[in-house]
Order: C-alpha cells, then structure tokens, then sequence
C-alpha cells in the first residue's frame, strides 16, 4: 500500500467528492454535487441521510496477504474496520487498533475487496420450482434469501440483480441495505424493460415470460415512463432488452440519466448499434455485433459484462439456445470467447458477470470461478481479472467511491482467501471469512449467525 492511500481519510474523501462536476462528468454521476461532510445511502442513487452514531465494534484481520487492486500488488499488513468502515491500512508489525478490537489472525491468507457480481436473477425460479409458483412473490423471495446466502458464502458481497419476480428484488435490496437479512448487497433493476415480444417475452408464454419479470412497452413516452416506474420502486439501475426502436431506447437511456442511474442493455446485432448510438452505459451478454459497434463502444467508453459461462453451460446441457425470437443467430463457446477477445483488443472496459439463473446459484463459487477462467482465456492475467472482479466492477456501478478496494473510509466488505488467488484464481474457492458492511458474516466458510439484541418492553411487569 502506498502512504498516500494510507493517509487517506474519510473527510478528505468528502472533500474529493465535493470538487466542482467537470465538463465530462457523466449526467448520471450525482456524487460531485455532495458537499464535505455529507452521508448518503450506499447506492447509486446517493441520497442524503442523517450521519450515523458511533461506530460499532472494532475488527481487525492480521497478518494477512492484503491485496492492493488499484495498485496490483500484494503486501504483508493488517485490515482495521471500525463499524462499517476500512479505518486503517496498517503496515507489517504495525499494533495501532484499539484494545478492545477483535482481532482475527489471518496469517499465510489473502485479503481482498468482497467480490461483485454485475448479472444476477437471484429471485428466478429453479428446476425444482413449480409452473404455478415460478411467478409468485412468496416462492421467490425465498429462493432469492437462499441464494444470496449462496453468493455470500461464495466470498460476493455485492449483486446487480437485473431483473426478477414483482418486488422482491426491490424488497431484497432494501433489506440487505439495512442489514435485516444476511446478504450481499443487492443493487436492482427490478423489472426488465423491453418492447412487446421482446427478449424473454416471446412465445412459448410461460409465467416467466410475463409481467412479474419484465414489462411490455411501446412508443418513447411509454419506455421513459417504465424507467421512471422502476426509479420509483427503488431500482439503482436500470436494464432493457431488446427489442426496440431508436426512439424508444434514445427515450429510455435519457430517462435514467436524468434520473442518476446507469442503464445497462441485453441486446444484440442491430439493437446493439441503436443502443450505443443512444448512449448506454453497459452491453450484457456476449452476443453478435458489427466491428462498427465495436468500435463506438470503446469510442464511448461503453462497458461489456460478457456473461460467458452461462452460455457455455446451457449448450453442454441442451446443445444451444433454441426456439427465441430473440436469439436469432448462431451461438457457441468459441464464438463468445472470440466476441471478449475482440473487445479486450479494442479497448472495451469488461466487467464480470455470471447471470446465474435457476439452478446456477447452486454451483456457486465454481460459476463465478469458471467465468474468471473465461476471462483468462481471453488473454487477462490473474491480477487483472481480479480487478475486474472488484475494483473495475465497482466503476460499472457506480459506486467505486465506496466499493471495490482496501482504503481507508470506503465500506468494509473485505473477503479473506485461505489461498493465493493473484497465483491461482481456483482459490477463490476457499473462502475463510467474508465481512460486508463491517459485519461478521462467514468465518471458517460458514455462515455465522449475528446475535439479535432484544428490544427492551415498553411497558415492563411492575414488580412489587
């Protein structure tokens, strides 16, 4: 670690944060308009809150491998978090914490940022759940706090959930924010937003197919208005699928960037050129497109989450994605593989994704592992797919300020690694400890229960 991020504090961040917007900051950046001093939600969207009372109890891991990703290095030193917050970056030797810290020795370990996850469903119906079920919002929202908790133990503490069943995503993310349920936290779209027959929307109708997952709208005035819709409910970003007009998603990329969020795009061949001449922030998936749009995402600094695993699962289990009017174009590993090479050589930002969906929840870390190995195959090294995995994910969502690296006054989700994942990515199957928010939630690879403080009786039995 440098001295200067050392030095780093929380009130010289603020500072950072308050400097004037320059030319090119982005529309839907709120963060240079926050004054010194000033809290705010942990989100995109930044909305001011009162500040917080004293902080919480002090944790501190020793001894470990801590690993810089902005620098790209690795060094001997200790991890200080008082409450939710990394408080000190202390060097080797270094015993400058508070005596009645907790302090945990992770000795021969790694410590690194929480893994980010930019493409999740977590609320999707599985093999296991039943036609009448997969739309309804009880079944979903267990199948959502399961597979958080499989995220979680997977050493991921924090999901972009772009689209799933009604308002649980919504209900998920406010939940997880306000720490009532042990979770990553949750940053939403909630509903997909695409045209009639759109993705996901096409015949054969089933229940995932309808308006508890995705909403059906045409004409401009009708997609601003469904960005609007999921700003209301609480979604911290916004997803669309093809298809749609110019009109439509130009609408609908302004629409979110009036309103501070950052608008990500499922879509494919021409709808991909539409939608980077609009403007959008991020392209999932790793399907078709034209070298022209190639090259006007890395003109625009337009991002890609390539999702590749998924793919390559689905086609070693049902040999390719069959019978979609949205999916009409060949597909295979290799091509997909080619599609990420293509974009690393041009420039292309890549973030990490899994769209774990259904039952891939079950194989995690090995889902979240394998697309890490994708990445290395498209020619990343070992440090920079870990980068990808956090620091550069933390940029896609907009919240690099607060996630994504080891520094002093940025939130603490810190993973400890009973391995070295800079030397062999196959590690990151050995989670050991996993904080996020400052609190305790897997030791020893288990999930830890945090113990309930009753609230104390109102009205007390008088006791003569």
């Amino acid at each position: 670690m440098t001295s200067a991020r050392l030095g780093l504090t929380l009130s010289l961040l603020f500072t950072a944060l308050a400097a004037p917007a320059a030319a090119d900051t982005p529309l839907h950046d709120r963060r240079p308009y926050m004054g010194p001093g000033t809290y705010t939600t942990d989100d995109p969207l930044r909305i001011p809150v009162r500040p917080p009372g004293e902080p919480g109890a002090e944790i501190v891991l020793t001894n470990g491998r801590v690993l810089d990703v902005e620098a790209g290095t690795v060094e001997a030193a200790s991890i200080v978090i008082h409450g939710n917050r990394i408080k000190a970056v202390l060097p080797e030797g270094s015993t400058d914490w508070s005596p009645d810290a907790r302090v945990i020795d992770v000795s021969g370990k790694t410590v690194m940022p929480g893994l980010i996850d930019m493409h999740t469903h977590v609320t999707y119906p599985d093999r296991d759940t039943p036609p009448e079920e997969q739309a309804n919002e009880g079944s979903a929202a267990l199948l959502g706090q399961r597979n958080l908790r499989y995220f979680l133990e997977s050493g991921i503490t924090s999901v972009r959930d772009v689209n799933g069943v009604s308002n649980v995503p919504y209900l998920l993310s406010a939940w997880s924010a306000a720490n009532k349920i042990p979770s990553p936290r949750v940053f939403t779209a909630g509903h997909m937003i695409t045209g009639t027959g759109g993705h996901a929307n096409e015949r054969p109708l089933t229940p995932k197919r309808g308006p508890e997952f995705a909403w059906e709208v045409d004409g401009p005035d009708a997609w601003r208005e469904a960005v609007r819709k999921v700003f209301k409910a609480g979604g911290s970003v916004v997803k669309i699928a093809s298809h749609f007009s110019a009109d439509e998603v130009a609408a609908a990329v302004d629409e979110a960037h009036l309103l501070g969020l950052v608008i990500t795009c499922d879509c494919e061949t021409i709808y991909t050129q539409m939608a980077i001449e609009a403007g959008v922030d991020m392209i999932e998936h790793p399907l078709p497109r034209s070298d022209e749009s190639i090259r006007l995402m890395a003109k625009k600094g337009i991002s890609s989450i390539p999702t590749m695993q998924v793919y390559h699962d689905l086609f070693a289990r049902v040999g390719g994605y069959y019978g979609s009017t949205s999916r009409r174009f060949s597909m295979s590993s290799e091509m997909h593989l080619a599609m990420a090479k293509k974009l690393k050589a041009a420039g292309v930002v890549q973030g990490i994704g899994t769209d774990t969906i259904g039952p891939a929840a079950r194989s995690l870390p090995y889902f979240y592992i394998a697309e890490l190995q994708w990445f290395l195959k498209a020619g990343y090294s070992r440090m920079e797919v870990l980068q990808a995995a956090t620091i550069v994910n933390a940029r896609l969502l907009d919240m690099d300020d607060k996630l994504g690296s080891l520094e002093v006054g940025k939130l603490a989700d810190v993973i400890v690694v009973d391995g070295r994942p800079d030397e062999n990515i196959d590690d990151l199957a050995n989670i050991d400890i996993v904080v996020k928010d400052g609190i305790l939630l897997v030791q020893s690879g288990v999930l830890v229960p945090v113990r309930r403080v009753p609230e104390p009786l109102v009205a007390p039995v008088p006791m003569d």
